[in-house]
């Protein structure tokens, strides 16, 4: 009896050893190896230490992509507030000036006194890959994702924008090298990341508060993930809001305040989808105490109204629309737009002070007046 306990005791660690071995196995079998075996290479664009002399000057720089792709998978962005307005990186088919180490002036305003040649930021195929601003810290995009370029995609060139707010140091001999480090890898990812944007044109009139609104339908037969937002305005922006709508309900994307840094933060929910027929909506709620009213263009003493949602695709597309534009208040508002029966309008959030002036009377509906929405600013990721 005793050899036969002695049997059974070690039968059970045997079974128990051969147990454990199994199960470390199928964990190191099923563990993902872009987490496991991902390398990956510091690509750097920056401005070859330029001098721009004139203020709200915008300059591009480009970059070539390789012939086979490429995947960005982190964004660390080299810049100062006080110095750039904002930085954005667009994938260019063509880019605005071709040639090694061209420098352009690639804002909508050219100056004469600037002594860059003038175009647009791309002379063909042009998207928004990444944007920064407001000093936002490094972003890191999420295991299994990468925006792909070069090679077969529409992303021949990278090109890089910066928006100068202040040239004073270069008026003394400075330069400037601001720009982004990617972390980039050569290996396929599973998930390709794309930006859509949502942004308005329109006017602030004096002493007011007014909704900025923007809304278009999705045509895709894919699916889309969203996993990250961005918010831009300049000094009137109370809060920026981005919206999926399905069937007449609203379900939030994101939602914060722009004069928070405007980095990419989480989305509010991180298993919604985006499908096809889908209304994509974005409000921003401005406020202009000045005297005088202020419309949406190029300078900082302008607005700007964006939203930007950042998504994935299970496999190598993403979707062929990346953006929507509004001619903004007080031309269009989501009650005029020829959605807003299947938005279904009035069901809509009241994210945002409505306009109000005076003694103007309350509107019906997610136009009412009620008090402006600092305090409902979407948390931080």
């Amino acid at each position: 009896m005793e050899f036969t306990c002695n049997s059974d005791r070690q039968r059970s660690q045997t079974m128990k050893a051969i147990l454990a071995f199994l199960v470390a196995v199928v964990c190191c079998t099923n563990a993902s190896p872009h987490k496991r075996t991902l390398k990956t290479e510091n690509v750097d664009l920056l401005m070859p230490t330029v001098q721009p002399k004139v203020k709200d000057t915008y300059l591009c720089y480009g970059m070539k992509m390789n012939a086979t792709p490429t995947y960005i998978v982190g964004f660390r962005p080299h810049a100062n507030k006080d110095i750039a307005h904002h930085i954005l990186l667009y994938g260019c088919k063509e880019p605005g000036v071709r040639g090694d180490n061209a420098i352009w002036n690639c804002g909508e305003m050219a100056h004469t006194t600037s002594s860059y040649s003038t175009a647009g930021v791309c002379g063909k195929g042009q998207q928004i890959v990444y944007a920064w601003a407001m000093d936002a810290p490094a972003l890191k995009l999420p295991e299994g994702v990468g925006f792909k370029v070069g090679g077969n995609t529409d992303i021949d060139y990278l090109v890089l924008q910066v928006h100068y707010k202040d040239v004073s140091p270069f008026l003394a001999g400075e330069t400037d090298s601001s720009g982004i480090t990617m972390e980039t890898t050569q290996q396929p990812m599973p998930k390709r990341a794309g930006v859509y944007l949502l942004a308005t044109g329109g006017r602030i009139p004096s002493h007011y508060t007014e909704f900025l609104e923007s809304a278009c339908p999705l045509h895709t037969d894919l699916v889309l993930h969203p996993f990250a937002f961005r918010t831009h305005t300049h000094t009137l922006g109370k809060v920026v809001s981005g919206y999926r709508v399905r069937d007449g309900k609203w379900e939030e994307i994101g939602r914060k305040s722009p004069q928070e840094p405007q980095m990419f933060y989480d989305v509010t929910n991180p298993k919604m989808e985006i499908r096809d027929n889908d209304i994509l909506a974005a409000r921003c709620t401005m406020e202009n105490n000045l005297d005088r009213d202020v419309s949406i263009g190029a300078t900082q003493n302008d607005e700007m109204c964006n939203f930007y949602m950042m998504y994935y695709v299970d496999g190598d597309r993403i979707a062929d629309q990346n953006s929507c534009f509004t001619s903004g208040a007080p031309y269009y508002t989501w009650k005029r737009s020829q959605y807003a029966r299947k938005m279904g309008v009035d069901n809509a959030p009241d994210t945002g002070q409505s306009g109000t002036r005076g003694d103007n009377s309350k509107e019906e509906g997610p136009y009412k007046q009620h008090r402006a929405c600092g305090e409902h600013v979407g948390k931080s990721a």
